[in-house]
């Protein structure tokens, strides 16, 4: 199985210094940006190709380093507010890390009590990263127009330019699968939930229609999607 590193370039504007956080994530994964979409179910598709052609294997885990969890809907065909659940769907052994510093909802708010109960158990949430996850296989980048100011989206792309340049792999493809298969062995390392509380939600912590109107809903289809 492999592990991918998803990001979403809104991630970054949650950070006094983004360009800093996308370097300290990079440097992490010790591997450059592989591709860059502009919609994020356009990485789905992607995915399931390399999967098809054996570039990759399944994945075992997906961390989602991004501002939306994107599991907004479980109607088909999925777009880019709903394609993680589908991800989850298709590889029924996938994990999700959403990884997030200002969580500002939950999937269970917006999917289905069957949809939410098919997936809950594989996904998990994290405000930062840590060490006990494998390192990825594949790095793929979403830049998100829209959800970003231009300029800080310009300069985030640029940076991850000079990452592809000299960002050299560090670890062998063998070692990489057997920490996913550790990963998936731990049962000490349950990140804090970032689902919304039964008491008052903290600053940055949404709830309910304060959090459904930070994003507009998915749309129902795309000329672009693959579900």
């Amino acid at each position: 199985m492999s592990v991918i590193l998803d990001i979403d370039l809104d991630y970054f504007a949650l950070f006094e210094h983004p360009g800093r956080e996308l370097d300290r994530l990079l440097a992490w994964a010790a591997r450059p940006v592989d591709f860059v979409v502009q919609h994020h179910h356009e990485a789905y598709a992607r995915w399931r190709r390399m999967v098809a052609a054996g570039a990759i294997g399944r994945p075992g885990l997906i961390i989602h380093a991004d501002e939306h969890h994107d599991m907004m809907s479980d109607r088909p065909p999925a777009n880019f507010g709903s394609f993680l659940y589908f991800a989850m769907r298709h590889w029924p052994e996938c994990r999700v890390v959403w990884l997030t510093r200002q969580p500002i909802d939950h999937p269970h708010m917006w999917l289905s009590e069957d949809a939410w109960g098919a997936v809950s158990s594989r996904f998990e949430c994290a405000r930062r990263l840590s060490r006990q996850w494998p390192k990825p296989h594949l790095v793929t980048l979403c830049a998100s127009p829209g959800f970003i100011d231009e300029r800080l989206s310009q300069t985030l792309l640029a940076r991850i330019s000079d990452w592809r340049i000299t960002a050299k792999v560090c670890e062998s493809p063998s070692a990489k699968v057997r920490d996913v298969a550790r990963y998936h062995k731990l049962q000490a390392y349950r990140p804090r939930s970032c689902g919304p509380r039964s008491d008052a939600a903290g600053p940055g912590h949404e709830v309910g229609e304060a959090a459904a109107a930070r994003r507009p809903a998915p749309p129902r289809a795309s000329a672009n999607s693959s579900s």
